[in-house]
């Protein structure tokens, strides 16, 4: 073994991959040939994407894997004569899968994401890419190198809006962009945080496969709460950001063709329900761009009056979106007194389909892994910024060890 060999070898086995690369290649795949899925993780989530996979024509969803009993019971119900395993592997190992739908708990996505890619599989990956800047990297450069179809599950990137602010834009209608604003805002009853569920009577040790939930993190008793509600904690999560901003900020650095950013601040805490969560339920955020451009992204778990909304200020004009509803513009009349306020027309694309469309052509989807790393790298920048206590430069982001605590 050489030394380059040994290399790549230590850095796919820190995450469990080199058992799959003697997986064989994806089986060849004709024009008229049904496309044949495979689903890691399906939860709450995943049950969703289950559900639009269905939906796409010419598509059969055979196996999924899940370390839970009730949501592989959940998935056989739902779709008759489906194979299931408790152990992701086994489904890697059908040869005849073309594509695999990826809805595990952020935390384990990048073990997924690459063992997917080294088993010959095409990949939908559901957002936040990874849970850090590390794994980003090493899914960057897998999904690069595998010639595989990747689709981030950014379902924003397939909607008729970002089609008719591309053009504006490009038409010159914004003219110079500085600021972007942007907002999400939910709400619960009193006493009921957002993303608090109940546990199963049914989610025991017997029950789950409690090692491979904890995907290396430090070995402790099986915890039921934590295993259902990941997204509280941080050695699981990241929090809003990952789980809502990413969409918005994927969408914003669509639009404007934005880079990664250059630094990033956040502040905010645990608000609106005391309850044990670690993740802040308040948070304002700015992303500082290199092309002189200042995003931000405010959010709360008490107030969803406004709902989820962006707006790209130019110096001649302004782009308004809110999520399902047409693309709005005004024109800065002082810089563009003949320009028109209209709306967009542009119809929205089914994100899933979009994908299977893809296996089929080899062509490009409309959230690739370039803009799934670019997101990532603002979700993971934000909330170092906030765990830190600082304004976090993208290169101090990225010499940083991931924290579990």
């Amino acid at each position: 073994m050489t030394d380059q060999t040994r290399r790549t070898f230590l850095k796919q086995a820190a995450l469990g991959t080199a058992a799959v690369l003697a997986y064989p290649s994806a089986r060849a795949l004709g024009a008229n040939d049904r496309i044949r899925v495979g689903m890691i993780g399906v939860g709450d989530r995943g049950n969703d994407l289950l559900d639009q996979i269905r939906k796409v024509p010419n598509v059969d969803l055979v196996a999924m894997a899940d370390i839970y009993s009730r949501r592989r019971d959940q998935a056989k119900s739902k779709v008759p004569g489906i194979q299931t395993f408790d152990d992701y592997r086994r489904l890697l190992d059908m040869k005849d899968i073309d594509g695999v739908i990826v809805a595990s708990p952020l935390h384990i996505h990048a073990r997924h994401f690459i063992d997917t890619l080294a088993a010959g599989k095409d990949l939908y990956s559901e957002k936040t890419m990874t849970w850090s800047i590390p794994e980003a990297d090493r899914c960057l450069n897998a999904a690069k190198t595998s010639g595989k179809v990747v689709q981030i599950g950014l379902q924003h990137e397939s909607s008729g809006a970002l089609t008719d602010a591309r053009q504006w834009i490009k038409d010159g209608w914004v003219g110079k962009v500085t600021q972007v604003e942007s907002y999400m805002g939910r709400n619960t009853p009193h006493g009921h945080g957002q993303w608090v569920r109940p546990v199963p009577s049914d989610c025991t040790e017997q029950n789950v496969d409690w090692k491979a939930f904890l995907n290396g993190r430090p070995d402790r008793p099986f915890d039921p709460y934590k295993l259902i509600n990941w997204r509280l904690f941080w050695e699981f999560s990241g929090g809003n950001c990952a789980e809502n901003m990413v969409h918005q900020m994927a969408w914003i650095m669509s639009a404007l063709d934005l880079p990664e950013p250059s630094a990033a601040y956040m502040s905010g805490g645990v608000f609106s329900e005391k309850d044990g969560r670690e993740v802040p339920d308040t948070i304002v955020v700015t992303l500082e761009f290199p092309q002189d451009t200042v995003v931000t992204w405010q959010s709360t778990f008490s107030n969803k009056h406004y709902g989820l909304g962006d707006r790209i200020l130019g110096s001649d004009g302004t782009l308004e979106h809110h999520f399902e509803e047409p693309l709005e513009y005004w024109p800065e009349k002082v810089n563009r007194p003949s320009g028109e306020s209209t709306k967009g027309q542009s119809p929205n694309q089914d994100h899933m389909k979009n994908w299977i469309d893809c296996i089929r052509s080899r062509g490009t989807p409309n959230a690739p892994v370039e803009l799934g790393y670019r997101s990532a790298l603002a979700v993971h920048m934000a909330n170092l910024s906030y765990r830190h206590k600082k304004r976090m430069t993208l290169e101090e982001a990225k010499s940083m060890q991931p924290e579990y605590s």
